[in-house]
């Protein structure tokens, strides 16, 4: 059953739109945190030292795609074709999956080259916020491929929309929070 707030919206859709709001607040206050402290590790390695800018690149291109691959994923929902629902909803998890084995890969390289979460604040504050949002991606796999079961056991149709929507805001979400990461950690020295 379906219930709609004085909004207009779904209930579900706009109690998930005050989550993301709180998850606003979680990523902006690791994200000053980053900038409060920036420049202030008295030891390294440094970023300058130790970020490699074009892997990166490569990974943010891969995530970012994920979203396209979840926009069509709704759509291939909305419109009961299951073969596409399935083969979207598979890509965007690989696509996650991929950006997660990029970000493991960095986060071994940063380690053997003597940057842990203890090392200095830089350490410290890039860790704390590359692997929350990590984790949230992680998630976000987790819910992309409970979906796929889900259509896989005939659970997902266009009546179920709604839920691949929900999970395609979510998706979204970390991937808008991923840029705002990569310009302020990569990009900005």
């Amino acid at each position: 059953m379906t219930h709609y707030t004085a909004t207009g919206l779904d209930s579900r859709k706009l109690a998930f739109w005050a989550f993301i709001g709180s998850e606003c607040l979680l990523f902006g206050s690791l994200i000053s945190t980053y900038l409060v402290y920036k420049g202030r590790s008295v030891r390294g390695p440094t970023p300058q030292e130790i970020l490699n800018i074009p892997l990166t690149s490569v990974s943010t291109f891969v995530l970012l795609t994920s979203s396209l691959a979840m926009v069509l994923a709704l759509a291939a929902v909305a419109r009961g074709d299951k073969l596409w629902s399935r083969v979207w909803l598979f890509s965007t998890a690989f696509l996650g999956s991929i950006f997660l084995g990029f970000q493991a890969y960095e986060f071994t390289e940063f380690v053997h080259n003597g940057l842990t979460i203890t090392t200095n604040l830089f350490g410290s504050t890039f860790y704390t916020l590359t692997g929350t949002h990590g984790a949230h991606v992680a998630v976000g796999v987790i819910w992309l491929l409970t979906l796929l079961v889900r259509s896989f056991q005939g659970k997902l149709g266009p009546d179920k929309a709604l839920n691949v929507e929900i999970a395609g805001l979510y998706w979204h979400f970390v991937d808008v929070v991923w840029i705002v990461i990569f310009t302020v950690v990569y990009l900005i020295q």
